[in-house]
């Protein structure tokens, strides 16, 4: 597949907006600082190609009036930290021609990788202070279908708020007016207030943000296990395997006093055995599984309703190869649930304490912007997860009908990033989205399915 970019324009907010710097929570300013890609793809519209591509630039103008910061940039203010600067820059706009038809791509499986279709930023030799925090590119394909490439800074939203755009956006294209607008203020994860209290929780390796991830025995660095190829593949769980693997978690559990065991603590736990397995990890080998939480209705009181920004926090799982092989799917999956219980409103200020005491923030950043140095690595022997079930990905509608296919960009994608999402035939079914080395991948989607199947 070839892509040729033919425009690129840059949309501002259709009206005045406030500037001026916006302050970030230390949760924003954590984790993951990249951008996150995603590309939806859609059928052939009933308007011409130049009414489609000049109706989603008026209605994404509009939008913007009241999703002003993402026409804004970082500021880089002091001690690693970073603040929105709400300048009405504009978001790049770019429109291209693909020369193969949707049809071309099947199942889309066969075609993981996007890039071509999704804008990105280059960090290296983009000044912070002038990189776009939402890409967008439009493809049209020889059939008349086309996509959207979607590319956003986790340092600004988390998926839901960038979902609540996606979906508000859609709607002011439909001529529909905003339904919900965005909570911008983040004070309500005390952004830009000084620590509330000198005590930071103990536990201090419950911490994500404090951990640094096992290396392999023998191993002092992690450098050799960055620098292995890797490959992506997108492996689809059917309803029935779903629960085939969640009836294994819950085997000899009592379900009448304890809650059965969800699919993505079944699903996640199955993950991180199999990969134990296939790497051929030592019995004594260390290994650890980062965990991403969603926190607004964990807090008390729960986050404003529609608040725009990151409530997420990371924990860790960790336990030895061999305890993970040789226990039950339902005891690796409480390793998992232990950990996500944890999360309450205590512990997500504890976080927010700790990070606020921290003299420089940037160490705690997965990409340093505009660096070369990477921070924490969940690759062999470790694996990190996101899930993205019940984000409101589906039904995105701007006019013209449903997506046919939504997939993640997979150009950032790291040895042991997995990403778990809803399955496009609905129901329980879901999606694995894999990042591994090219020596484990082939080893991995064997003995993932065959154990599945296993008694």
């Amino acid at each position: 597949m070839r892509v040729t970019v033919t425009l690129s324009s840059m949309v501002k907010p259709a009206e005045l907006t406030w500037s001026g710097g916006l302050a970030l929570s230390e949760l924003d300013q954590t984790g993951m600082t990249a951008h996150v890609p995603t590309v939806y793809f859609y059928t052939r519209s009933s308007n011409s190609w130049p009414t489609v591509v000049q109706t989603l630039k008026n209605s994404l103008s509009i939008t913007l009036v009241h999703f002003y910061p993402l026409a804004g940039r970082l500021a880089s203010i002091a001690d690693g930290r970073l603040e929105l600067n709400c300048n009405a820059a504009g978001v790049p706009f770019t429109e291209a021609y693909a020369d193969v038809k949707l049809a071309d791509l099947d199942d889309f499986f066969e075609y993981p990788i996007f890039d071509q279709l999704i804008p990105s930023v280059d960090y290296r030799n983009t000044p912070l202070k002038e990189a776009p925090l939402l890409l967008l590119q439009v493809t049209r394909f020889l059939c008349g279908g086309w996509s959207l490439g979607f590319c956003i800074s986790h340092v600004v939203v988390d998926g839901q708020s960038a979902l609540h755009f996606l979906t508000e956006w859609a709607r002011v294209c439909r001529g529909e007016p905003l339904d919900s607008p965005p909570h911008l203020d983040r004070k309500v994860l005390r952004a830009g207030q000084p620590l509330k209290t000198a005590r930071v929780n103990r536990n201090i390796e419950l911490h994500a943000q404090c951990s640094h991830p096992p290396l392999l025995l023998g191993q002092t660095s992690n450098e050799s296990e960055r620098t292995q190829e890797t490959t992506v593949t997108m492996l689809k769980l059917t309803e029935t395997l779903v629960k085939k693997l969640q009836n294994k978690a819950n085997e000899n559990q009592n379900t009448d006093t304890i809650r059965r065991f969800t699919r993505y603590e079944a699903v996640t736990a199955h993950a991180w055995r199999t990969a134990c397995k296939i790497r051929n990890l030592a019995p004594e080998q260390k290994t650890s599984i980062g965990i991403c939480i969603d926190i607004r209705r964990r807090m008390n009181p729960p986050l404003p309703e529609k608040y725009f920004g990151n409530a997420i926090v990371d924990v860790i799982a960790t336990g030895t190869s061999g305890e993970l092989l040789s226990g039950t799917l339902g005891f690796v999956s409480r390793k998992i649930r232990d950990r996500i219980g944890q999360v309450n409103d205590e512990f997500v200020n504890s976080v927010i304490d700790f990070l606020k005491c921290q003299e420089d923030l940037s160490k705690f950043q997965e990409l340093q912007l505009n660096k070369d140095e990477k921070g924490a690595f969940y690759g062999n022997p470790n694996l990190g997860v996101i899930s993205w079930i019940t984000l409101p990905m589906y039904g995105v509608d701007f006019g013209w009908g449903k997506e046919v296919f939504i997939g993640p960009g997979t150009n950032d994608a790291e040895d042991g990033d997995f990403l778990i999402l809803r399955g496009e035939e609905g129901g329980g079914s879901l999606i694995v989205a894999v990042c591994l080395q090219v020596r484990h991948m082939e080893d991995f989607k064997r003995v993932f399915y065959q154990s599945i199947e296993e008694d």
